[in-house]
């Protein structure tokens, strides 16, 4: 009786002990999380001064010597860190050739396709260590043809030439960066006739327009050298295992490269990317009709024609495949109340050169929100639910993983967080899955504008409007697709800067930030507030901060732009705006469902049955964005399982609402039977299904 007697007086004790001395509330550490006491400047100038001393592109033994950087800088935070390897298809170049042949007497001109080293450039040493330019996944072979220019590679260009009677079939097309990805300036090449195309950076989009700008390293501006190289594939992840994760080579299933051509996913023509300085050398050659105005280049460029020939190009490339290892590295910070809800944050490591902005501004400032985090943990803090950072590699990294554990963050997953190209300039931007729009808004709310001291970011991200803009991630080209268009996890992805001049050049150095992008490495700073705000109120709020009002009002938007377009072709809407409103009233049914807990706290007694309502009530929340997927996925790319947000057939960078209606109604433009438009309303049904169903979670009751 007595043993029974101490122990009661112990629990009235320790009860009394932390009624009378409780633990700082969550949003103290938030607040300390923000502020300068924490923030290390000179700790992320540091990182990123490491990470990009030599170019270290996926499957490198730089680039392993990079993870094995993450890994013991996270670890010497007391952050338990491991490396999860795959076994990917990656490729390389073995030899390319690009000649240009003009009519006699003009001698034929070969490229030297380098880019250049720069006067006083403290890289010049490791220089040779970059890769030669190349298109990664392009298709081996020799293409020999007249030129045609394509301006920018997009459907609509090849519109206009047709317009203009100009046939591309049989021809090397020139095409410039700038407007879509570069996969599908190619793919569309391909689509057109074309047995070949060159690529390359125009000088009135990433060379200050011409006239007297000057280049890096005196200004900005990419060299008349520069390359932007990069990958061309269409789909995401490793292309020999489409829909699951590369795991050691012995397991795992792949396709042979006759399967991966016929899914689609890989260039079908030889392609190079080239400098503007050769770009304009072969423009020059051209004849035919004057290009438009808006196809034409720099201030101080010759007149450009769209041909075809009369110069031909002799394009070779040569490349290998191989099966390579690369590593993600993961660090933990278990929540103590719901360890099994994961809040992730994520960036890539590898680079195509140096990587100073794409993509390591990311992985410093990925480091620093870590070291924050150990800061706050010294303090005390314990996140409510599961934090984990991700560095991943070759960028399909995160595809591979996403593959592997589809089923666990199908079910445990709260929201993703990614950077990528962290900071490359003045001015944030956001993009996100709706219900996190109000959270972002928030967060920037409290921190200050790193080129404004006198302001909020908030207040210069909104200017002159009454709302910041807010992008969406429909696009692909970042880590987050996996988590959001493959498995349908809220994700949000936050930036300064923008386009940057050098990107995937080897002037993507640490130079070019120091000048350039981030001199005091206080945009960086800034970065880690706002991205580690975020996470810790998504990992420590008792009620997960989502708000479907948003997305209900952004599906609304959406609608009626749909609208507008296809009016007048007989598609019936109304299912889908009544769905839509079935959506609106669930959010707000919700939202009253969380006030109500919130107010009725009770006794200790009661405390059990109001944390099975909370956990109840953010399981709902959580799951609403896995109903917008669909398991069939979309038409012809059952991958992109996500009906709401994913990438525009055409433009793998660009991104649409209702990306099946979008396809579909492109194709019936182009078909203009009934049989194709009632494909569209098919494509109609399904988004109203889907967006029912997440009303359903919502609402969290059986029909």
């Amino acid at each position: 009786m007595s043993k029974v007697f101490v122990f009661v007086c112990i629990a009235i004790a320790t009860s009394l002990f932390f009624l009378l001395f409780p633990s700082p509330p969550k949003s103290s550490y938030h607040s300390l999380y923000i502020s300068g006491s924490l923030s290390d400047n000179a700790s992320i100038s540091h990182h990123l001064y490491t990470l990009t001393k030599r170019p270290h592109i996926a499957g490198s033994k730089a680039n392993a010597d990079a993870a094995a950087y993450v890994l013991s800088t996270l670890s010497s935070y007391a952050i338990p860190s491991h490396i999860v390897s795959y076994d990917v298809a990656l490729t390389y170049p073995l030899s390319r050739s690009l000649t240009l042949v003009r009519p006699p007497p003009e001698p034929p001109t070969t490229f030297d396709l380098r880019q250049e080293i720069y006067d006083s450039d403290p890289y010049a040493d490791v220089a040779s260590e970059v890769v030669p330019t190349f298109h990664a996944y392009a298709k081996s072979g020799t293409a020999v043809g007249p030129v045609v220019y394509a301006n920018y590679g997009r459907v609509e260009d090849y519109e206009v030439l047709k317009e203009m009677g100009v046939s591309v079939e049989g021809t090397v097309v020139l095409a410039r960066y700038g407007k879509i990805y570069r996969g599908d300036i190619v793919r569309n090449a391909f689509s057109a006739g074309a047995v070949g195309a060159v690529v390359y950076t125009d000088r009135k989009d990433y060379g200050g327009g011409g006239g007297d700008s000057r280049w890096f390293p005196d200004d900005k501006w990419m060299p008349p050298s520069g390359v932007q190289v990069g990958s061309l594939l269409t789909v995401d992840g490793d292309p020999t295992t489409p829909g699951w994760a590369s795991t050691r080579e012995e397991e795992c299933e792949r396709l042979s490269e006759e399967e991966v051509e016929k899914g689609g996913g890989v260039a079908m023509i030889p392609s190079l990317p080239i400098s503007a300085k050769d770009g304009e050398a072969i423009i020059r050659t051209l004849g035919g009709q004057v290009a438009n105005d808006d196809w034409q280049g720099s201030t101080d460029a010759s007149v450009y024609r769209v041909g075809p020939g009369p110069a031909f190009l002799n394009l070779s490339y040569s490349g290998e495949e191989r099966i390579t290892t690369i590593q993600n590295v993961f660090g933990v910070i278990e929540g103590t109340e719901e360890p099994d809800r994961f809040v992730i944050l994520g960036n890539h490591r590898d680079a195509w050169t140096f990587g100073a902005v794409d993509p390591n501004s990311g992985t410093a400032t990925l480091l620093e929100v870590a070291q924050r985090l150990q800061k706050l943990q010294k303090r005390g803090w314990r996140p409510r639910r599961t934090i984990v950072l991700c560095n991943w590699d070759a960028e399909i990294g995160s595809t591979e993983w996403v593959e592997e554990n589809r089923e666990m963050l199908a079910s445990r997953a709260v929201a993703y967080l990614n950077a990528d190209c962290a900071v490359s300039g003045a001015g944030f931007h956001a993009s996100a899955t709706p219900q996190l729009d109000e959270l972002l808004k928030q967060a920037a709310q409290q921190v200050q504008d790193p080129d404004n001291s006198s302001q909020s970011i908030y207040q210069s991200w909104v200017g002159s409007s009454d709302s910041p803009t807010i992008g969406r991630l429909g696009g692909g080209g970042s880590d987050f697709a996996a988590f959001v268009q493959h498995v349908g996890v809220p994700a949000t992805d936050i930036f300064f800067g923008g386009g940057y001049p050098v990107y995937h050049s080897m002037y993507d150095d640490f130079v070019w930030m120091k000048k350039f992008g981030d001199p005091m490495f206080h945009r960086h700073a800034a970065v880690a507030s706002i991205w580690g705000l975020v996470a810790l109120r998504l990992a420590d709020e008792e009620f997960l901060p989502f708000d479907y009002l948003s997305y209900a009002y952004e599906l609304q938007k959406s609608v009626k732009e749909l609208q507008e377009e296809i009016s007048d072709k007989g598609i019936n809407l109304i299912p889908l705006f009544k769905s839509i409103e079935k959506l609106k009233r669930a959010a707000i049914k919700i939202n009253h469902h969380r006030k109500e807990i919130e107010e009725n706290k009770g006794w200790t007694s009661m405390r059990k049955i109001r944390h099975l309502k909370v956990r109840e009530l953010n399981d709902r929340l959580m799951m609403a964005e896995r109903a917008f997927t669909d398991r069939d996925g979309l038409s012809g790319r059952p991958w992109y399982k996500h009906l709401i947000y994913a990438p525009v057939n055409h433009d793998e960078y660009g991104s649409k609402s209702f990306p099946g209606i979008g396809d579909a109604v492109e194709e019936a433009k182009s078909q203009s039977t009934e049989k194709s438009w009632s494909l569209v309303q098919h494509e109609v049904w399904r988004v109203t299904r889907a967006v029912r169903h997440a009303s359903l979670v919502l609402n969290g009751e059986l029909t």
